[in-house]
């Protein structure tokens, strides 16, 4: 394959691969509920989804490694549609927790091996090629997929009905038609280089994990480049939680009503994912100008000035106005950092060391979620929010050592 056609095929598996997700956003509580279970059993069922990520995240990008970015994503690809498919008869929480602990085992497969497939295919053909090109462009289609799905799932809910299905149904099923159709994209799109052994098999791929995951811990050792990069995520994942659940409360309380936060929070969660769609376009644009690392520190800092925004403007469309700023520079972040993260990484380990990266995040964001929502509820949900973009922002000086790296690169084309 040319660059080029890898480039388009990734965009196409993206929009494939977030478009159910943006389907499934607006019911992901609503359709429990409707079943009979209470908001606390729907709660702690979604909660099981990330205990599973946490414990299965590392050895499934070891297995991305071993086994190769095309049989995971396969794997991936069948998990999924098994949860989907499980959606359309749950009506009890002990289904519900299963089709998370699905969800759980995707999430955590999916992790890493589509871009890990890309930029392997992307420096193959050119070792200094401008990863933050294609990883932009990814981030983009991700965001627009995600709100077009978040979109199309509210409308089907309020003007379509089909006799004999639930309304809350129709983007469950139009989302499992979206997941069939990603697999096939996956079986027909996803071309990589033969194993060295001549073929790939799961059982002697599955004992080389430890080994791939013992190998990918020693190279973030060696190196103060990635270790800084994993420990961003350590601030990001804990400043998250002021857009990813306390503005919500913010808005409550300027709004006066849970339910008037709740209405005005679903377009704006839609638009929110359209200004990341935007930001992850605008990203590889500045860092073309100034550098890929100095782009993902400014954007540290702007991130925790635009959180600041959102706690402290005036008004409900003060906090509005932040939200989306922060979503855009949100949105931008990403395929920078993930360009930092790549350039240090080997093809051997770049799954692994990818899934190391997502998941610092997750004790983070549960520290974040007790310590700022305990924080809120002790003073207010502003203070919460501001104390939060400090965080944010000071992971900007982690990037130094990637900047110093940068600047002894040669010049790419």
């Amino acid at each position: 394959m040319t660059a080029r056609q890898t480039y388009h095929r990734y965009l196409v598996l993206v929009a494939l691969r977030w478009l159910p997700v943006g389907l499934w956003v607006p019911i992901t509580v609503l359709l429990p509920l409707d079943r009979g279970l209470t908001l606390a059993e729907a709660g702690l069922a979604a909660a099981l989804q990330g205990f599973v990520v946490l414990a299965l995240e590392l050895p499934t990008g070891g297995l991305s490694d071993s086994w190769g970015r095309r049989p995971v994503l396969l794997a991936a690809a069948g998990v999924a549609i098994a949860s989907m498919s499980l959606v359309l008869v749950a009506d009890t929480f002990a289904l519900f927790a299963v089709v998370y602990l699905f969800q759980g085992v995707y999430r955590a497969l999916d992790s890493g091996p589509l871009d890990a497939w890309y930029v392997d295919a992307a420096l193959a053909e050119n070792p200094d090629a401008r990863l933050e090109r294609g990883l932009g462009a990814g981030g983009t289609v991700l965001g627009l997929a995600v709100a077009a799905g978040a979109l199309t799932s509210g409308g089907i809910v309020a003007w379509v009905s089909v006799p004999g299905i639930p309304t809350l149904v129709l983007p469950v099923i139009l989302g499992l038609v979206v997941q069939v159709a990603g697999l096939v994209a996956i079986a027909l799109l996803v071309h990589e280089p033969p194993h060295p052994s001549g073929r790939r098999r799961f059982l002697p791929s599955l004992r080389q994990v430890p080994s791939v995951i013992a190998d990918g811990v020693r190279i973030v050792r060696g190196s103060r480049i990635l270790a800084c990069l994993l420990a961003v995520e350590l601030f990001w994942g804990f400043g998250m939680v002021t857009f990813e659940t306390l503005l919500p409360v913010h808005l409550s309380d300027l709004l006066g009503s849970t339910e008037r936060a709740a209405a005005v929070m679903g377009p704006a969660g839609a638009a929110g994912w359209l200004a990341a769609a935007a930001g992850a376009a605008l990203a590889p644009l500045l860092a073309a100008r100034l550098g890929v690392a100095l782009t993902a520190g400014l954007l540290r800092i702007v991130h925790g000035i635009t959180v600041v925004g959102m706690g402290l403007l005036a008004g409900p469309a003060g906090a509005l106005t932040g939200y989306l700023a922060a979503y855009l520079v949100h949105g931008g972040s990403n395929p920078v950092h993930l360009t930092l993260l790549h350039r240090e990484v080997a093809n051997d380990h770049r799954s692994t060391v990818v899934s190391m990266n997502s998941m610092m995040s997750q004790p983070a964001g549960a520290i974040g979620l007790i310590s700022l929502t305990a924080l809120a509820t002790a003073t207010s949900p502003s203070a919460a929010i501001v104390v939060g973009a400090v965080v944010l922002a000071l992971a900007a000086p982690l990037y130094l050592p990637a900047m110093r790296a940068e600047r002894r690169r040669p010049v790419a084309v």
